[in-house]
């Protein structure tokens, strides 16, 4: 399903409104556009102007069959195929991974019985964001995935606070900021 494309569900789903995090459910025949659709998930905007997150789990609801959930993690365990993992977790309103958003604060994998634990701080691009257990949440799941990983913690901290200068430099690129200031975000955040 390609961004800005226009959908009509195909059953009744259940999903969260942005940035609130509140269930929204919404019935067969609502038309909805396709907003993004990465790291499974898929974030539509309403004829009524809501933007919502549909859970990959429901993709076939827009009439999509969610390959992502199919396809697991590939390789042996490793540091780069954690980082790897969260870089498959997008922001639902910011069409960019937590990773090169700057969220994810620290990473720590440890050995546990025979396989690994790890522990992730990670923040939110605001404080107040209603998707923080949505997120942390689908940390997670997608790190339990992995090969050999026993048990997984996240814990969203604000401090420091998050700031556009924690993005990779091509973040800031694909939404236009300016490489040496890392200015504000751009009209993402101003609803």
């Amino acid at each position: 399903m390609t961004p800005r494309e226009m959908s009509v569900l195909k059953r009744d789903c259940v999903t969260l409104e942005i940035p609130s995090g509140q269930p929204h459910p919404l019935p067969t025949g609502t038309r909805v556009k396709v907003m993004q659709s990465l790291g499974g998930g898929y974030t539509v905007m309403t004829d009524l102007g809501h933007l919502l997150r549909i859970d990959a789990k429901d993709a076939d609801a827009l009439g999509v069959t969610p390959t992502q959930l199919a396809d697991g993690p590939v390789g042996e365990f490793s540091e780069k195929l954690v980082w790897d993992q969260l870089k498959t977790i997008y922001d639902p309103e910011i069409p960019i991974n937590i990773v090169d958003l700057g969220l994810i604060y620290s990473c720590q994998i440890a050995p546990l019985d025979g396989g690994y634990k790890i522990d992730v701080k990670m923040s939110l691009t605001a404080p107040g964001c209603g998707m923080a257990d949505v997120l942390r949440l689908d940390v997670e799941r997608k790190l339990a995935q992995l090969p050999q990983v026993k048990e997984v913690f996240v814990e969203v901290v604000f401090d420091p606070p998050w700031q556009p200068s924690r993005m990779s430099e091509a973040a800031k690129l694909q939404l236009g900021l300016d490489l040496d200031s890392g200015s504000e975000l751009p009209i993402y955040r101003q609803r």
